[in-house]
């Protein structure tokens, strides 16, 4: 089918996908359009990776345009900021797009303006539980990656916010995206829609195995691709790879996996670079050492530069970039990620290998084999159309046996059907209640009623089941007050709040029950381990012997935690020592510790430091709120400790990270120079402050200006002392523009707030 030949779009659209250099549909997306994708229909295409699937989701968006606000689901938030970029020409034709994905207690009214909408499931969730007015514009839905629905953290948000969009908009068309999966026939039943299934691809991929010297393909044909002395079979994969131009993305179980691989390939991908490639590697190694000053940057700047990388959870979000950008342009030859690169995000490989098909799992005591849909995942990387001739995934066998092994298992298995996740209690506590709160069921017979739109009714018709789970929920939320049952059904005020706030209930009855508790005065370490025993935060692992010494500091400073202390001898005595070493790593970052000392003590990476901050900000901040419906006094010293973490200061420069442009660091040096409020740098000699910043022209103007300053101007100034003594000069006083900028990138550490450490 030509781009001209499609029903129902504006008639820009065809030259929209000319300039993209479309000239015919690819089959799937020409049966989306037969099955009537542009005609409001609404459908669920299950097809492989890199076969078109995004652009189906652009021609239901464009034909409902003119009925109203289009709106794109999303599992990642990486992914939400590409799908923007995808999105990015439509600009052109006036059609103004929005990327939502944080704050969730926020109504997003902003986003009315758009016409298209990009968000995470949780964010829409957020949205309908703020009653944002938009949302009953809505007229197309597309949900991507829907096979996520199986996922036991994320799948029922994303069915729940599917089943309410639905039913708060009748006329809604609904389109979900999916990599091939089992049971999509289920997934179209459930969402009253038409089924593309297909397995077609617009280049060939090969699944096979490597063994011994050879590559066994699944066509039972083999190939020599030799291990030579010192290697082993990824380098192997890799050396290959690199000598026919192109690039290699591997999966192993674990982040330590990924960073070790990573290294050892370094060699490999070093000696096979073409000329001019490590000038610009290393121009990409200093920017990732510039993010952090942690060994988790070095040793990925250190692997950069010979043209590998890794690629996990404990990066920055500046790193992941900077990989992904890098191997996307080829320049990165090899990649070692753990398996949540994955989950969608444009990462194309000439060759992918899944170096480790097993993974610890706790709750199994041991490895466990991946799933058939996440290994198909990992293999659907490889090959790009307009970038690869071709597509090979690649397992790795060590034995005759692990090969016919992995053939059976994986090579000629189908993906498993999805299975939805809602019946599981702490699913559930959540769900429920905002589905009361939204006034989407007032009662428990309507709970049930709207329950019976979700994926769960359509694979379980027995309602026995769901029905125990709900009636247990309902009691719980009923205990802690967040719902009453006097008439029908109805959430309290408090449950309003906890609902508006997007945080777990049985987080909501942590954090009351530790306030409540609150003997004066809440310290910021109390507060801390408060949120961090709360089941929407991570907590840290204690290592081997850590039990010891986080006991050990348990009893030292009891007196600040809020609440009880269980026994030594229950199940929860690990917990809240873990919760303790969470909250210690808090309480460190602020008291200005800095960000590699603390990677370092609590052997975390960059990004779970930023992302616990990230956690007790919200957490905190939602806190804060439950104290005031609550009735309790302990706001104030909330909102010191959520600002003191959020920016990560000692509580004496609170009121100077509130200049614009002054963070941790900053902060310290004027305070350290006798300037310890905005006051203070507003009615300051100039130089003083210079001197201060040691130095740097621009900025100190600029904070100057911030602070209110009546003369910023440092054209005649020189830095000086608080005593009013000379300082010498140095190269950072003659700072030009440039050097401006380059102060600005300096200060990504100095920033403590959300994302801009």
């Amino acid at each position: 089918m030509e781009p001209a030949a499609i029903p129902g779009v504006p008639e820009w659209v065809p030259e929209v996908l000319s300039e993209r250099g479309v000239e015919e549909l690819y089959p799937p997306q020409a049966a989306a359009v037969e099955a009537g994708v542009t005609q409001s229909e609404n459908l669920v295409a299950s097809v492989p990776t890199a076969s078109g699937k995004t652009l189906i989701a652009e021609l239901a968006i464009t034909s409902r345009l003119a009925d109203g606000t289009a709106l794109y689901i999303v599992p990642l938030r990486a992914l939400a900021s590409e799908k923007r970029d995808t999105f990015a020409d439509l600009e052109a034709y006036g059609i103004d797009v929005g990327v939502a994905t944080g704050r969730y207690e926020e109504s997003g009214a902003w986003l009315a303006d758009c016409d298209l909408v990009v968000a995470t499931s949780e964010k829409v969730d957020s949205l309908v539980r703020n009653d944002a007015p938009w949302i009953d514009d809505l007229s197309v839905v597309v949900a991507d990656e829907v096979h996520l629905v199986d996922d036991g953290n994320r799948g029922p948000t994303l069915e729940v916010t599917l089943a309410k969009l639905r039913q708060r908009n009748p006329d809604l068309q609904t389109v979900a995206l999916s990599a091939t999966i089992g049971n999509a026939g289920e997934l179209a039943d459930w969402l009253d829609a038409a089924l593309v299934d297909s397995e077609w691809r617009p280049i060939e991929l090969q699944m096979g195995v490597h063994y011994g010297q050879s590559v066994h393909v699944e066509d039972g044909s083999q190939r020599e691709l030799a291990v030579e002395s010192g290697e082993n079979q990824t380098a192997a994969i890799v050396r290959e790879t690199i000598r026919e131009d192109g690039s290699t993305l591997v999966f192993v179980n674990s982040r330590r996996n990924a960073e070790a691989a990573a290294r050892r390939l370094a060699g490999t991908t070093g000696s096979e670079l073409a000329p001019g490639e490590r000038d610009r590697l290393e121009t990409l190694a200093q920017e990732v050492r510039q993010v952090s000053d942690t060994d988790t940057s070095a040793d990925l700047a250190d692997a950069l530069e010979d043209g590998a990388a890794f690629h996990h959870a404990g990066l920055a979000s500046e790193h992941r970039a900077i990989v992904e950008d890098a191997f996307r342009e080829r320049l990165c030859k090899a990649v070692v990620a753990t398996p949540t690169l994955a989950a969608g995000v444009n990462t194309p490989a000439r060759r992918v290998v899944v170096r480790d098909w097993q993974r610890y799992d706790g709750t199994a005591g041991g490895m466990v084999p991946l799933s058939v849909l996440e290994v198909h995942q990992m293999c659907g990387r490889a090959g790009r159309p307009g970038l690869d001739p071709y597509g090979e995934a690649l397992l790795l066998a060590s034995g005759h046996e692990e090969l016919e092994e992995l053939f059976d298992r994986y090579v000629w298995a189908d993906p498993e059907p999805v299975r939805s996740k809602l019946a599981a209690e702490p699913a559930l506590r959540m769900h429920v209640l905002a589905t009361v709160a939204s006034g989407f069921a007032n009662s428990r017979a309507t709970l049930l009623d709207f329950l019976d739109r979700t994926l769960y009714a359509t694979q379980t018709p027995d309602r026995a089941q769901i029905e125990r789970v709900t009636d247990d929920v309902i009691a719980y939320l009923e205990r802690q007050d967040f719902l009453d049952r006097s008439d029908g059904l109805a959430a309290t005020g408090l449950g309003h709040t906890v609902s508006r706030l997007y945080v777990d209930p049985m987080s909501a009855a942590v954090v009351l029950d530790g306030l409540r508790a609150a003997d004066g005065e809440p310290s910021a370490l109390g507060l801390y381990h408060l949120v961090a025993r709360t089941p929407d935060m991570y907590e840290l692992y204690l290592r081997s012997g850590e039990d010891e010494t986080y006991t050990e500091e348990l009893y030292e400073r009891e007196a600040e935690l809020l609440g009880p202390t269980p026994s030594e001898f229950g199940d929860q005595f690990e917990d809240w020592l873990s919760a303790l070493k969470t909250a210690r790593l808090l309480e460190d970052w602020a008291e200005e510790c800095e960000e590699s000392e603390i990677t370092d003590r609590y052997d975390v990476g960059p990004g779970d430091l930023r992302g616990k901050v990230e956690t007790s900000e919200w957490l905190l901040g939602a806190a804060e709120s439950l104290a005031t419906e609550a009735g309790l006094d302990c706001g104030p010293a909330i909102a010191r400790a959520r600002q003191r973490v959020a920016d990560g200061v000692g509580a004496e420069l609170l009121d100077l990270v509130g200049i614009s442009e002054v963070g941790r660091k900053r902060a310290r040096r004027l305070h350290d120079a006798g300037l310890e409020s905005p006051a203070d740098v507003r009615e300051a000699d100039p130089g003083v402050v210079l001197g201060a910043l040691e130095g740097r022209r621009l900025t100190t103007e600029t904070i100057l200006e911030n602070a209110g300053h009546p003369d910023p101007d440092l054209s005649e100034v020189e830095p000086v002392t608080p005593d009013g003594e000379a300082i010498e000069s140095s190269d950072s006083g003659a700072e030009t523009s440039a050097g401006a900028a380059s102060d600005d990138r300096d200060t990504s550490e100095d920033q403590a707030s959300l994302g801009e450490f």
